[in-house]
C-alpha cells in the first residue's frame, strides 16, 4: 500500500494533508506546491507548452499530464482535484478553457475557446445540507484523437466523444458522441455523421 493510499484511508491524516496542500475552501493549490512538488511529479512532454496566464489547480495526489507538442492557451484553468487531467500530443487547450478532472483527452484534439469539461457532480439530494457541503460524484469525460469541439461548449461528467466527431460551438453534450458525428444543440444531437460506404458527411 502507498503513502497516498494510507493517508487517504486515515481521515485525519487526509485533513492535515490537504491543510498543507491548499488553504481551507480553495482549489489552488499552495506556491510551495506549486514551485518544488507540481513540476517533479506531473509530466509536461517535449515541446509543450502552458501559457503564463493559465490557472493550474493541480495537485500531486491525482495526474495530470500534458503530451507532446500540447498547447494550453492563456486563461484556461486545470483542475485535478477529484480526477486525473490526462491530454495527449499535438492538442490545443484553447483560450478560457476549464478542465475539471477526471478528464482525459486523445491526440490531435482542438478545443476552441471558452469550453468548460467538467468530470464532477456536485450533490444536491439532502435539502437540509448546503450543496457547498455534499459529496461530489464524478465521471471520467474521454474525449478520443482527432475531435474538434467548438467554442462555448459544455461537456458533461461521463460522456465520451467518439473519434474524429465534432462538436458545434454553444452545444451541451450530455450523451456519448459516437465515433466521425457532428453533434449540435441543447442537449446536443447528432446532426451529421461519416458513411465509410459513400466516403461522404450525410445529415441524420
Amino acid at each position: 500500500m502507498s503513502i497516498t493510499d494510507k493517508i487517504k484511508q486515515h481521515p485525519g491524516l487526509k485533513q492535515l494533508a490537504l491543510y498543507l496542500l491548499m488553504p481551507k475552501n480553495q482549489a489552488r493549490p499552495r506556491k510551495w506546491v506549486q514551485l518544488f512538488i507540481n513540476p517533479f511529479k506531473h509530466k509536461k512532454g517535449k515541446g509543450s507548452l502552458i501559457r503564463r496566464r493559465t490557472r493550474m489547480d493541480v495537485l500531486p495526489f491525482n495526474t495530470f499530464t500534458l503530451g507532446r507538442y500540447s498547447t494550453i492557451e492563456d486563461f484556461a484553468t486545470v483542475n485535478n482535484g477529484m480526477g486525473a487531467v490526462i491530454i495527449g500530443d499535438h492538442t490545443r487547450i484553447g483560450i478560457g478553457n476549464v478542465l475539471i478532472g477526471p478528464v482525459r483527452i486523445g491526440n490531435n484534439v482542438i478545443l476552441a475557446q471558452n469550453i468548460v469539461l467538467s468530470g464532477l457532480n456536485h450533490g444536491y439530494t439532502d435539502p437540509d445540507v448546503p450543496i457547498s457541503l455534499q459529496p461530489c460524484s464524478v465521471g471520467e469525460i474521454v474525449v478520443e484523437d482527432d475531435c474538434w469541439i467548438g467554442a462555448n461548449s459544455v461537456i458533461t461528467a461521463g460522456v465520451t466523444i467518439g473519434r474524429h466527431s465534432v462538436v458545434a460551438g454553444g452545444s451541451v453534450v450530455t450523451k456519448n458522441v459516437p465515433p466521425y458525428t457532428v453533434v449540435a444543440g441543447n442537449p446536443a444531437r447528432p446532426i451529421r455523421q461519416y458513411r465509410p460506404s459513400t466516403g461522404t458527411w450525410e445529415k441524420i
